[in-house]
């Protein structure tokens, strides 16, 4: 019986990385504003939409916990300070990037892994001057300080960053600055492709979105850009680069940032889509650790959950219809935009024009249900939005949405079944996985502080 109770134990050991050594290869995957409700509707989307019984990538990981997530300042964290607890292991105020609270710089677990010899490659489907990712190679008071952002990673030596584009090419006047000659300097190569990643002739290159959305975001998977880049996309870019200038060891992070950017929006359909493209990229690095699966730790988690998104709502109590999020093909973004467009062109556009874009695009009438009440409704809005050309009538951290745009995501919100309780952050727990070396560190309940600590902790006492 004891013989038997040590054979589990090793086995269940060996699953968890309890007994390994330092790890070689360390991906940290975050999905900005995925809390546990956006993981819950996107599986329960995958599983009664598109009928896939196997579970989401992240789900397959052998440790579940939670993470804490307040910030110096607050229950509620933003991305800046969660990103900093995430990056260096330290609570600090909202709007702080690298930073304890009385502005004293913290260093990253990147910038500590960089000293130690691992190579660093950063990667999200936002801005690359963002909270998240900035707050591994960026120590600056107010997390909109782009240009500062930008200086800051060509002083940091790391091997790659990859996003949507750099804003502080810019400065608050709309006038150019010189962060590109400040980048060149420092021997960094800025590629506009993914493809072109594999091509640099430098050690440190910078991957940003030749087709975007904006410098803010490379685009929404719902929205089938042409030429956007895809985070998987730029995740395999990073990865194959990292095994190239950095074989014997390197740190990755991953960022799901569009996640957060619907999730503001209360937009499920693109929060779902969102998410699996974050889950999508996390298999590059699962496909990585199959071929080296006594060096490699995954984590995956998020900075804080956005939305406060729930799988109910009070229009269906216990039957939601998930399967009904298959059906929109825009973003509440393009939709929008595509409302500006109509009213700016001032053609004549009737109501059975729009009703036929509806269809088309978001699959009302003919698959998500519109009654008699909500079509009178809809239809009085649209005659509204004609005449008054309004533009502005819900402000979210990210866009202006017109009256119009908003009712109709309210409705397809409504009938599938999620529940939104803010256009904000909220300060739920979300949720933590992992697997590999050290994998059974992370059980239990953790902070967001917790993270970066125990990371450190493995490598330091696997090198032993």
């Amino acid at each position: 019986m004891k013989k038997r109770l040590l054979t589990l134990t090793l086995i269940l050991a060996s699953a968890l990385g309890t007994f390994a050594a330092s790890p070689k290869y360390i991906f940290y995957f975050i999905g900005d504003g995925m809390g546990l409700g956006a993981v819950s509707l996107t599986d329960s989307y995958r599983r009664i939409a598109l009928g896939d019984s196997l579970p989401m990538a992240m789900l397959s990981l052998p440790v579940t916990s939670f993470a804490t997530t307040w910030s110096a300042s607050s229950p509620v964290t933003d991305s800046a300070a969660a990103g900093t607890a995430l990056s260096t292991g330290s609570k600090t105020r909202n709007g702080m990037l690298g930073m304890t609270p009385d502005s004293v710089p913290a260093v990253s677990m990147a910038e500590i892994l960089h000293a130690k010899g691992y190579g660093v490659g950063l990667v999200t489907s936002v801005a690359p001057d963002d909270a998240t990712p900035g707050a591994f190679y960026a120590h600056q008071p107010y997390r909109g300080m782009f240009y500062e952002i930008g200086c800051d990673f060509a002083k940091s030596g790391f091997e790659f960053l990859g996003g949507a584009g750099l804003r502080g090419r810019k400065d608050s006047d709309g006038n150019p600055t010189d962060l590109l000659n400040v980048i060149a300097d420092a021997g960094v190569q800025i590629v506009y492709d993914p493809d072109s990643v594999a091509l640099a002739d430098s050690r440190r290159v910078i991957l940003l979105g030749k087709v975007t959305q904006s410098d803010n975001n490379i685009g929404y998977a719902i929205d089938s850009i042409p030429g956007a880049m895809s985070l998987e996309q730029m995740t395999r870019a990073a990865l194959a680069h990292m095994q190239r200038v950095s074989p014997d060891g390197f740190f990755m992070m991953v960022e799901g940032g569009s996640i957060d950017h619907a999730a503001h929006a209360n937009d499920a359909a693109t929060v779902v889509k969102e998410t699996m493209a974050f889950d999508q990229s996390l298999r590059a690095a699962l496909e990585f650790m199959e071929a080296h699966p006594d060096e490699t730790l995954v984590l995956v988690t998020a900075d804080h959950e956005t939305g406060g998104l729930i799988l109910a709502n009070r229009t269906l109590h216990y039957y939601i219809e998930p399967s009904l999020l298959r059906y929109p093909r825009m973003s509440k973004e393009a939709f929008s935009d595509y409302c500006k467009s109509v009213w700016k062109s001032r053609m004549v556009f009737t109501w059975d024009d729009m009703k036929r874009a509806l269809s088309e695009q978001l699959g009302l009438y003919d698959y998500i249900p519109v009654n008699a009440e909500e079509d009178a409704e809809l239809q009085e809005m649209f005659t509204a939005m004609l005449e008054n050309r309004s533009a502005a009538d819900e402000q979210s951290l990210y866009k202006n949405f017109n009256a119009f745009s908003v009712a109709i995501y309210d409705l397809i919100n409504r009938v599938s079944g999620a529940g939104w309780t803010t256009g904000d952050h909220s300060g739920t727990p979300v949720p933590v996985f992992a697997s590999g070396v050290g994998a059974g560190r992370f059980v239990g309940m953790k902070d967001n502080t917790d993270l970066p600590k125990i990371i450190l902790s493995i490598v330091e006492e696997g090198s032993r």
